[in-house]
């Protein structure tokens, strides 16, 4: 029998949610209560494999596949499609990601990018109204803000290069629950209701999600015939079903009926990438995680060396003395972000020079143990001298000693609102994680210059960070996290909680965490940090703001045979199986 991650929560829903797009789901997981005592809580332990979602379904589907014999690239393809049915405010194939593979066989690390592109026909202001400034929405919720998907070709990739079973097995439990639907939860009819709005916009997409002119509530039925469909057709044929065939042509459709730029030679064209991950070192530990286009690999790094430099474990988990060391590494790293992280097709970034010890040498000069920082007093570094919202992760470990770490995303939840008619498939809104102006910040309140400038056939800049930890070269750590620009604090904090305070991997995910990024200067914290230290920090001149929740990791540690999993119950229909 598997063993399963079992959560004791309470759902809270208001009678009326009004929040904003970018953090609509992280509002609503900030009224689900659950139990923060770490001495009570355990990891789900198995000694076969492992797989922990955002959705107890797609868990489901990637555990049926470990015991299958499939390998963990397998489980993580069947997962991956899985929550493009389970979870359609972020699971998906119509938008994009990344994934990290640690092979067991050849001890090779592979940092696969199915980031979204832009459209031949994208050019670098065209969010900008007659009067020069960011055009409201344009980027956000309209056919030009969605980027060319690259979810199937990402997923087709890794399995038909490192999985072991044909990709239409793994398409399977996906096919199924799309046609045969399931059960909407009490989270997922929150979300849905907070968004009536957003998806109500357009006829194809309230056709799916809506049900008598609201959006479908808890109990009922979600039924996808038409991604069904969608899903049958790559299952048989593979991704060029979906980049040349029958779905090619109803997107590039759906574009041109409604002025988008996206057309049959932007699909044909889109390929995967395979990159070579950032690694560094902690304490001992090897940290691989995702390159650029992704910041968040480079910048966990390059926190962790100047984290190193200071006694954390002695410091304590979130005391005050920790959270404000923890605040100044944010907003070093986060201003170097907004100058030097883009494409690398297109720009050089100096990942050598972000992630060297030599540079954090430097970096670390300028915390003032006592005192924050201001961030306008904070510009971004020279790392050159030393060269030589809404989203999803999954985790997977298997018996082989294979590890892998996804991170995909609509960006927003259910991205830009619109299914492409006939398809099933909800398109994304990547195309507003490029730096629409520079200096003016993004839905996440990010700022970034002429590094992430919109460019033709160009990916955005993320902040999505799979992240796998080795402990004596095996994998020890396999994490990860939706959440905008909060993903990269998330992970870094997951990482930390475990190797720094020597938590186990539930107690270091339910544990309270805290957000920086340099602009806006607001050091957010999530309920459950004590007032004493709330008051403490603000003495030492940090701008407090409460948050709702920040992030949703779903992790694997393993210790010699025994795989120990944990999904964060800040999402409730989350799980962790293993056998």
């Amino acid at each position: 029998m598997p063993k399963y991650q079992r959560l004791c929560l309470t759902l809270l829903l208001p009678l009326s949610l009004s929040i904003p797009f970018a953090n609509s789901e992280a509002q609503i997981a900030a009224n689900i209560r659950y139990d923060t005592s770490n001495d009570i809580v355990s990891p789900v332990s198995a000694q076969h494999g492992m797989v922990v979602s955002e959705q107890n379904l797609a868990t489901q589907a990637g555990l049926d596949i470990l015991k299958r014999g499939g390998n963990a690239v397998d489980a993580a393809v069947a997962v991956g499609f899985t929550l493009a049915v389970v979870l359609p405010n972020a699971g998906n194939i119509g938008g994009g990601g990344f994934m990290l593979i640690h092979d067991a066989k050849s001890a090779k690390d592979i940092a696969l990018d199915f980031r979204e592109m832009a459209a031949k026909g994208a050019q670098r202001n065209m969010y900008l109204d007659a009067q020069g400034n960011v055009a409201p929405g344009r980027s956000l919720f309209t056919h030009l803000a969605v980027g060319v998907p690259g979810t199937v070709a990402g997923l087709s990739q890794a399995a038909n290069k490192y999985g072991s079973l044909p990709l239409k097995d793994l398409l399977a439990p996906a096919i199924k629950l799309a046609e045969q639907g399931f059960v909407i939860s009490p989270h997922l009819a929150a979300i849905l209701d907070a968004e009536r709005e957003h998806l109500g916009a357009w006829p194809s997409s309230r056709a799916i999600f809506f049900k008598d002119g609201r959006p479908l509530q808890a109990g009922e039925k979600l039924v996808q015939k038409d991604l069904a469909q969608s899903l049958r057709l790559i299952a048989a044929k593979g991704p060029s079903a979906f980049y040349q065939g029958s779905i090619a042509k109803k997107i590039a459709a759906e574009m041109a009926q409604h002025h988008g730029i996206i057309d049959a030679d932007d699909l044909k064209n889109y390929h995967v990438a395979e990159r070579i991950p950032v690694k560094g070192n902690y304490r001992g530990y090897e940290v691989i995680s995702m390159p650029p286009p992704s910041s968040g690999g480079v910048h966990i790094i390059q926190m962790l060396n100047m984290l190193e430099h200071f006694p954390v474990a002695a410091q304590g988990s979130n005391s005050a003395q920790n959270l404000h060391l923890l605040s100044e590494v944010m907003k070093l790293a986060y201003a170097d972000r907004s100058e030097y992280l883009g494409d690398p097709d297109f720009i050089n970034v100096p990942v050598k020079g972000l992630t060297s010890r030599a540079y954090a040498d430097e970096l670390v000069k300028k915390i003032n143990p006592d005192y924050a920082t201001p961030s306008a007093q904070i510009k971004p570094g020279h790392p050159q001298p030393y060269e030589s919202d809404q989203t999803t992760h999954f985790s997977v470990a298997d018996t082989f000693g294979n590890v892998v770490a996804t991170t995909y995303t609509l960006n927003l939840n259910f991205g830009s609102g619109i299914v492409a008619r006939g398809t099933g498939i909800v398109l994304n809104n990547e195309m507003d994680d490029f730096s629409a102006k520079p200096g003016v910040p993004n839905a996440f309140g990010l700022i970034g210059g002429d590094a992430n400038a919109i460019h033709a056939l160009k990916r955005p800049l993320s902040s999505m960070s799979p992240t796998i930890v080795l402990k004596d070269g095996k994998p020890f750590l396999v994490t990860g996290s939706p959440g905008g620009s909060r993903i990269i604090t998330t992970t870094l904090q997951t990482i930390m909680n475990v190797i720094d305070h020597h938590m186990n991997i539930a107690q270091a995910t339910i544990t309270p965490r805290i957000h920086q990024q340099w602009m806006p200067d607001q050091l957010r914290y999530e309920t459950g940090i004590s007032v004493d230290t709330l008051k403490l920090l603000e003495r030492q001149g940090e701008h407090l703001k409460p948050s709702a929740s920040i992030g949703r990791t779903q992790s694997i540690q393993i210790e010699g045979n025994q795989f120990f999993g944990y999904s964060d119950p800040r999402n409730p229909d989350g799980s962790a199986a293993g056998f």
